[in-house]
């Protein structure tokens, strides 16, 4: 009979990069992207990077007034920024929910939005068919947190040599991940961060383990809190998601306590209406508040002892 005490190959070696407890939060070997305003990095410790947008393309003027805002917002503060858009949302639970304009129309408009505010673009994919074309717009694609398993989905997005945004499943621990991380690179992609996005606890309910995120960068990929879909409420709200945004800063300030590379929120002018994740959604309006409470967070990372 098989020990339950003895723990997969995974975790051992996750845990086993970090026997000091007093200085998990290092410096890794950077992923960085190359953008026309200069390199992003994550994992250096040079800068924490923000990753911000609505949830979907409902409308192209809506999400250009947000990145122009964004912009404005982040290049003041010197933070890194990354537009964050989907162009389609293929998991949601009820078939009337928005799901964007199309595959072609979107990415045709996030292609224009990318360019009018000069900014690189995250968006994730669901299907194998649709990575080529997203690979064409898109400087990071996502995986999303359902489908991180899909071994299909993961080498494709990984052959493309785009940095890659793996969301940890819901159902998956934190030192399962490294598996994942094995599939991609063993398509010659090491370019590879994980996100913590929550664990599913029960009905209706997502909890995070901040621990968690000490064990995935212990893989030597850099970390990304998602703040906003980790207060998600799944299903909660009669066949579509609930949430509660107002949980979102403290995930943010723990998050950054224990020391991540980048933080990942979705943001609307007016979420109350958004079509999608509006219940999760942080107002547009408190972003500067939301960000100087994780720069003054980042900051402790550097204090001399």
């Amino acid at each position: 009979m098989q020990n339950k005490n003895i723990e997969s190959s995974d975790q051992n070696k996750s845990t086993s990069n970090s026997n000091d407890s007093l200085s998990h939060f290092q410096a890794l070997s950077p992923v960085t992207l190359q953008t026309p305003s200069g390199t992003i990095e994550w994992g250096s410790l040079k800068h924490w990077v923000l990753f911000a947008g609505p949830d979907i393309i409902e409308d192209e003027g809506l999400v250009l007034e947000v990145a122009q805002e964004l912009k404005k917002l982040t290049q003041e503060k010197g933070i890194p920024w990354i537009l964050k858009c989907s162009y389609d949302k293929a998991n949601r639970q009820s078939i009337g929910s928005f799901r964007g304009p199309g595959l072609k129309t979107a990415l045709a408009q996030l292609a224009r939005i990318k360019s009018k505010v000069g900014c690189p673009l995250l968006t994730d994919v669901h299907e194998t068919i649709q990575v080529e074309a997203v690979a064409d717009v898109a400087d990071v694609i996502q995986i999303p947190a359902f489908l991180c398993r899909q071994t299909d989905l993961v080498v494709e997005v990984a052959k493309t040599g785009k940095v890659m945004h793996i969301k940890k499943g819901q159902f998956m621990a934190p030192w399962d991940m490294g598996a994942i991380v094995k599939k991609a690179e063993a398509q010659g992609n090491s370019k590879i961060l994980l996100c913590e996005r929550g664990s599913s606890f029960g009905y209706n309910r997502l909890i995070n383990d901040m621990t968690g995120l000490v064990e995935m960068r212990a893989f030597e990929k850099p970390v990304i809190m998602d703040i906003t879909h980790s207060t998600q409420m799944p299903g909660a709200n009669n066949g579509t998601s609930g949430g509660r945004r107002d949980l979102a800063p403290a995930l943010a300030r723990a998050a950054m306590g224990v020391g991540v590379d980048g933080i990942f929120v979705e943001t609307h002018p007016n979420p109350e209406a958004a079509l999608c994740d509006g219940p999760t959604s942080i107002y547009l309006s408190q972003m500067p508040k939301l960000i100087n409470q994780i720069e003054n967070v980042w900051k402790t990372h550097f204090i001399k002892d």
